[in-house]
């Protein structure tokens, strides 16, 4: 147990921290809300020059025009809400385990203990 709050909790925050998949999927939803937040703010602009101006804008050069990207922020959310990282599977299925530590320790081995067996091959 020793292991796994010294190291374990660790490895998997950090697996899951560096997974391509989470990455990806956030990046995703950045690129969405940017997406949406400029349609929003085009639009809000474009009503208040409309207003002050009493003049018909043409919006069909804008970026946005056409876009649904109030459903593509939708479709990037629910796909970060439902992300499912294999590490997270392979975690669950372990955690079922009555020796779940040391199925842990052989999902996520010491690095250090690595490095100190290869240290110990030199020498020989």
């Amino acid at each position: 147990m020793l292991w796994l709050k010294d190291r374990g909790i660790i490895s998997l925050a950090n697996s899951v921290l560096n997974s391509d998949d989470l990455d990806e999927t956030v990046a995703h939803l950045l690129v969405a809300t940017r997406n949406d937040g400029y349609a929003q703010g085009y639009s809000e602009c474009s009503k208040h020059v409309v207003n002050a101006l009493k003049v018909n804008w043409d919006t069909s050069r804008s970026a946005t025009h056409g876009a649904d990207n109030e459903a593509a922020l939708a479709a990037a959310k629910t796909q970060f809400n439902t992300l499912q990282l294999p590490v997270m599977d392979l975690v669950t299925v372990v955690l079922q385990s009555e020796d779940f530590v040391t199925q842990l320790r052989e999902v996520f081995p010491d690095r250090e203990d690595d490095d100190d067996d290869d240290d110990d091959e030199d020498l020989e």
